[in-house]
């Protein structure tokens, strides 16, 4: 087992993270037993092999340069506006907006206002990937949370939500 740092906090769920810098970080609530987060690192041993894996390759990888950047996000104004329109026609949901930057962190966010946000890197994963990433952020426009009934439309337009979030890099 990957030794792992331990956060206890006012949460109510575990949960893993892999940070930039290859550390394993287990999120708990504060009443959770030593017992209950060893299982739960055990239960989660071949994720946690797979994004450190993952993010072992990334911190070797050059980080790109500001011009492969921009033609990144040149591509994305190219793309994504359009992925957009199609599905907004598919499920009627409408954004205020579509903005495209080079954030690191998430793939796609909707604002309070229903504007979207994409990252560029979005798309350095598969075309079926990237269209999850859309529906996915269209449908907070009618949901703001990831509530059953959030899951429920994004799975009333993409059944195969899960497979396609596994394609996601």
């Amino acid at each position: 087992m990957e030794p792992y740092e331990l956060i206890c906090s006012r949460r109510r769920t575990l949960a893993l993270e892999i940070t930039p810098d290859c550390r394993v970080v287990v999120r708990a609530p504060a009443g959770a037993s030593r017992q209950q987060v060893e299982a739960f690192v055990a239960a989660h041993a071949s994720w946690i092999e797979t994004h450190l894996a993952r993010q072992r390759l990334r911190a070797q990888s050059p980080p790109p340069t500001a011009e492969e950047i921009q033609a990144l996000k040149a591509r994305a104004r190219q793309v994504l506006p359009e992925r957009v329109a199609h599905w907004s026609r598919i499920t009627g949901l409408v954004p205020a907006g579509v903005k495209i930057t080079a954030a690191r962190k998430r793939y796609g966010s909707c604002s309070g206002k229903n504007s979207l946000c994409f990252s560029c890197f979005l798309l350095n994963s598969p075309p079926e990937a990237v269209d999850l990433v859309v529906v996915h952020e269209l449908c907070h426009i009618r949901e703001k949370n990831h509530g059953p009934r959030f899951y429920a439309l994004l799975e009333r337009f993409l059944p195969d939500w899960r497979q396609r979030k596994a394609l996601l890099r």
